[in-house]
C-alpha cells in the first residue's frame, strides 16, 4: 500500500505543477494542456494506469480495514484516541471521496460530459490552442463545482496527512526521537497539498484570477 500511495503522491505532485500555471496567465496553461494532447494515446494510457493504480491502492485500503475490524470485532464501551487521529480512522472515507472525486474530475475536464457550459469553452482556440483557461475559470466560477473541489482537497489533505507519515513509518522511520519530526513533516506536506489545489478554485470563484 505504501508503494501504491508514493506513486500517486508523485503523480497528484506533477498534477499540482501543471494546474498552478493558471496563475501565470492564460497562454501558460493552454500550452501545457496542449503538449499534453500532443502526446495522443500516450495521455490515455497513463490515464488508465493511474485508475488502475488507485483502484489497487483503494482494494489494499478496503482489505486492511476489514482486517483491522475483524481483529477488533467487539466496539469499545468508552473509545479513547491515544495515538491515532480523526485523519488516521477516516482513511477509508477519505480514500472513497477522492475516487469519487476523480471520476467526477474526468467526466468534468477530460470527458466533457458534465457542466457542458462551461467546458465547451475549450472548442474556443486562443493563440492557435484550445482555450483551456477559460474553460477552467468559467467552470470554478460556478459556486458549486469550486465547493466540490474545495471539499474534494480536504479530503486529500486528511488522507495525505496520515498517509504521508505511514508511508515513511513503513521503512521503520517514524519511531523514538523521529517520530514528532516526521509526523510534523507529514502534517506540513499535506496542508502544502491542500492549499495549493484548494488556491486554484477559490482565485477564479473569488475573481483573483478572472477570465
Amino acid at each position: 500500500m505504501a508503494v501504491t500511495g508514493f506513486m500517486l503522491v508523485c503523480f497528484i505532485s506533477v498534477h499540482l505543477l501543471g494546474n498552478l500555471s493558471v496563475f501565470f496567465g492564460v497562454d501558460a496553461i493552454n500550452i501545457y494542456a496542449e503538449k499534453l494532447h500532443s502526446l495522443g494515446p500516450v495521455v490515455w494510457i497513463f490515464r488508465m494506469a493511474i485508475l488502475l493504480l488507485f483502484a489497487v491502492h483503494i482494494t489494499f485500503g478496503i482489505q486492511l480495514t476489514v482486517e483491522n475490524s475483524s481483529a477488533s470485532p467487539e466496539a469499545y464501551a468508552i473509545k479513547k484516541r491515544l495515538k491515532t487521529t480523526f485523519a488516521a480512522e477516516s482513511m477509508i472515507y477519505t480514500g472513497l471521496i477522492i475516487l469519487v472525486f476523480l471520476l467526477y474530475h474526468l467526466l468534468h475536464f477530460t470527458v466533457h460530459v458534465v457542466h457542458t457550459d462551461a467546458v465547451s469553452a475549450v472548442q474556443t482556440l486562443v493563440n492557435g490552442r484550445p482555450d483551456v483557461f477559460t474553460m477552467i475559470g468559467k467552470s470554478f466560477n460556478n459556486a458549486f463545482i469550486s465547493i466540490v473541489y474545495v471539499i474534494a482537497m480536504c479530503a486529500l489533505f486528511l488522507h495525505l496527512s496520515h498517509g504521508l507519515q505511514s508511508f515513511i513509518q513503513t521503512f521503520g522511520l517514524n519511531n523514538g526521537k523521529t517520530q514528532d519530526i516526521v509526523a510534523g513533516i507529514g502534517k506540513l506536506a499535506a496542508i502544502f497539498y491542500g492549499l495549493a489545489y484548494i488556491a486554484i478554485p477559490l482565485a477564479f470563484l473569488f475573481h483573483i484570477v478572472k477570465i
